[in-house]
C-alpha cells in the first residue's frame, strides 16, 4: 500500500490518506471520480479512482472552483484529477483567513452573478460571469493557480506528451532534442549538424 501511496505523490494524483476516520468524516469534505480506462493517465496512476480530501472548503465550493478550472483552461480529454489539483492548492491556501475570505466571496460572487447557483448555470452563462470578474482578486488567484496545479504536474506532462524537465536526464543536446515526431522534418539546409558530430 505504502507503495502505491509514494506512487500516486510521486505523479501529484490527488489521493487520501489513512487516518482516523472519524476525524477525517469531521473535517473534511472530499470530491472523487474516475480515470477513464485506456487514457494514459489511467496507465500513469495506480488506480483509475481519484479522491481528494479538503479541509477547509466545502463540497459546493471545491466543486465551483473545480469547475471554473475547467472553464478557463478547457482541454476536452484531460480528468478532473488534473483539474482537483486546483482545488487541493486552493484549499490549502485558503488556511489563510484573508485568503479563504476572498475564495468565499469570489465563489458568492459568481453564483450572485449566476442567479443562484453558478454551477447549474449554462457554460455560456458561466463563461459571461468569469469575464466579468476578470478583474477580481479572486478570479486572479485562481487564474494564477491554474497555471501550475494544471500543468506542472506529471499527468499533464503525459497528457500533452511533455517529457518534463531535462537536467536531471542529461539535457536536450544529447537525449531528445531531435525527437519531434508532430511536425513535419525541415529541410537539412535549415538546421545545423548536431551537437558534437
Amino acid at each position: 500500500m505504502n507503495e502505491t501511496m509514494d506512487r500516486m505523490q510521486a505523479h501529484k494524483v490527488p489521493v487520501i490518506r489513512r487516518g482516523s476516520r472519524r476525524a477525517f468524516l469531521k473535517g473534511a469534505i472530499v470530491l472523487t471520480g474516475t480515470l477513464s480506462a485506456g487514457t494514459l493517465l489511467a496507465a500513469l496512476a495506480p488506480s483509475r479512482v481519484w479522491a481528494l480530501e479538503a479541509q477547509v472548503l466545502d463540497k459546493d465550493q471545491a466543486q465551483a472552483l473545480l469547475l471554473m478550472a475547467r472553464r478557463l483552461y478547457p482541454h476536452k480529454d484531460l480528468p478532473d484529477a488534473v483539474y482537483a489539483l486546483l482545488v487541493k492548492d486552493i484549499d490549502e491556501a485558503c488556511a489563510d483567513p484573508a485568503v479563504r475570505d476572498m475564495v468565499v466571496a469570489g465563489i458568492k460572487t459568481l453564483n450572485q452573478k449566476a442567479g443562484g447557483n453558478w454551477a447549474a448555470a449554462s457554460a455560456q452563462q458561466q463563461l459571461t460571469v468569469l469575464e466579468s470578474m476578470q478583474a477580481d482578486p479572486f478570479f486572479q488567484k485562481v487564474r494564477g493557480q491554474c497555471v501550475t496545479a494544471l500543468y506542472d504536474n506529471q499527468m499533464a506532462y503525459k497528457h500533452f506528451g511533455y517529457e518534463g524537465e531535462s537536467w536531471s536526464k542529461g539535457g536536450y543536446i544529447k537525449r531528445g532534442f531531435n525527437d519531434l515526431t508532430w511536425l513535419p522534418d525541415p529541410p537539412a539546409s535549415a538546421s545545423p549538424p548536431p551537437f558534437g558530430a
